[in-house]
């Protein structure tokens, strides 16, 4: 299960869960790769962060979401973002993810696009004031 890709905790245990395995016998699983750090939330955390962030252009707040949903507590969520991103630029990644959308470079052409937009950025993660400053940006460069 470990093998082919970082697992927390929390998912370690809804795995063996799903495949029937008493309780006890879970908890002694979890308690052993615990102390042999198979398993390490922060980790797990720092991955999903890099991946999020480096790969697939997203923001913070999904980020958040992404580690968090894979059972991880909000503290080491934090944690692992604010690391994270401490060396990426939040314009740069708001940048990346709507040249994907906008291909070629072109402007936005219309209300309706820029509110198009707009959702897709509040999507991915992305902070509303800087997705507002990025969007004028690209409406004010026609």
């Amino acid at each position: 299960m470990l093998a082919r890709r970082e697992l927390s905790e929390a998912q370690v245990r809804q795995r063996l869960g799903r495949r029937e395995h008493a309780p006890d016998v879970i908890d002694e699983a979890i308690a052993r790769l615990l102390e042999e750090r198979a398993i390490d939330d922060r980790r797990v955390a720092e991955a999903i962060a890099r991946t999020e962030t480096s790969l697939r252009k997203r923001g913070k707040l999904r980020v958040k979401r992404k580690i968090e949903s894979a059972g991880i507590s909000s503290s080491v969520a934090k944690q692992a973002i604010d690391e994270t991103l401490a060396d990426v630029d939040a314009d740069a990644l708001i940048d990346a993810a709507l040249a994907r959308r906008l291909r070629h470079g072109k402007a936005i052409a219309d209300d309706r696009e820029f509110s198009r937009l707009y959702r897709y950025l509040i999507g991915q993660g992305f902070e509303s004031d800087k997705v507002l400053t990025a969007l004028r940006r690209r409406k004010c460069s026609t």
